[in-house]
């Protein structure tokens, strides 16, 4: 792709305007906005800039080429700078391409059990595991905000905040319905059975911009339940948020009911914001008819087949021989073809662009 040398100069613009701006700001709030914007531009800035000087290079060493006294000199440098470009124009391409402002924010991790009964709760927890395996890897925090246990093990649902740098950016097309395949432990027959459970992956942002209105929610308070004795809540201090215009509930069980009315209100902002996301990625993907999205929750993404070993992404129609090392957190090899999918989607709409 031959980026227009235009695009790449108002990318440059910008970055020497907010730098030159930086030095003049007094007012905090400016510094804050600034600072924000030349920490996103620089990295394009300084891919640009590199581009720059490898085009500078190649003009100089194609005229070398045309000099007979220089032209062997020349000759290597030139094919090795060749065969680079093209990495350096897509990496700027990736660079420029319509991005999510969300891919570095942490995330809200929500599994629940599916269609399938106490195996599904079974294998909500595995999956669960699964991501929290993988969370350890790259070292990001995860912190259990809400927990529903199955009756035989497992979870009925779990909800955990993931803390940590790019979190969304890699997590956030795990959304959709995962289905298992296999023989429960309770089975004396040796069937194999087929389970469900979804998984949501919503961006944790900072200071959501969301309005909500008194006279849009309801809110109730309700005892907690606890393990019994000493532990029963015995004041209702749980908090239910239920937002009217959308059906959205919110719940916090902690002890105190200030802290449980702030933990709702945050997470119903995250859940009105995230349906905002999805109605803006809808759009998109409609538009260009994207194999990898956000994740519809309601979608059957993935297939952990049991027998056969494998791990199957319906979206991209990959399929690895590798369902323990999965299960085990090693999910790079299908997040990477994932992102590797979105990231051709996102040049193809820069290519249209540019026409």
């Amino acid at each position: 792709m031959r980026l227009p040398q235009a695009r790449l100069d108002q990318v440059l613009d910008r970055f020497h305007q907010v730098e030159a701006r930086m030095g003049a700001a007094s007012d905090g709030a400016e510094i804050v906005r600034l600072s924000k914007e030349h920490a996103e531009l620089k990295p394009v800035a300084d891919a640009v800039n590199g581009l720059a000087r490898a085009r500078a290079e190649m003009t100089d060493l194609e005229a070398m080429a045309a000099d007979p006294d220089m032209a062997e000199m020349a000759a290597e440098e030139l094919e090795a700078l060749k065969a680079r470009l093209p990495d350096l124009e897509r990496e700027v391409a990736l660079l420029l391409a319509p991005r999510d402002a969300d891919e570095n924010a942490s995330a809200v991790l929500e599994v629940r059990a599916g269609t399938g009964g106490d195996e599904a709760a079974l294998f909500a927890g595995d999956l669960f595991r699964m991501y929290s395996r993988y969370a350890s890897t790259r070292g990001w925090r995860v912190e259990v905000d809400s927990i529903s246990e199955g009756d035989a093990g497992g979870y009925k649902e779990i909800i955990a905040t993931v803390t940590g740098d790019g979190v969304f950016g890699r997590l956030k097309f795990e959304s959709g319905v995962h289905r298992v395949q296999r023989v429960p432990v309770t089975e004396a027959g040796g069937r194999i059975h087929t389970s469900a459970a979804t998984v949501a992956v919503l961006p944790e942002v900072e200071d959501v911009e969301i309005e909500i209105h008194d006279k849009d929610i309801r809110i109730d308070t309700f005892r907690a339940s606890g393990s019994g004795g000493q532990h029963v809540n015995k004041t209702d201090s749980a908090v239910r948020i239920t937002h009217l215009p959308t059906g959205i509930v919110t719940t916090s069980s902690e002890k105190s009911q200030h802290v449980n009315r702030d933990k709702a209100m945050k997470a119903l902002r995250i859940r009105l914001y995230d349906q905002q996301r999805q109605a803006k990625d809808a759009a998109r993907s409609d538009a260009r008819k994207s194999q990898v999205g956000s994740g519809d929750r309601s979608e059957r993404i993935r297939t952990y087949n049991f027998p056969q070993g494998r791990v199957t992404d319906h979206r991209i129609g990959l399929t690895l021989h590798s369902l323990p090392q999965v299960l085990e957190g090693e999910l790079d090899p299908l997040l990477n073809a994932l992102i590797a999918e979105d990231q051709a989607a996102r040049l193809a709409d820069l290519e249209a662009e540019f026409g």
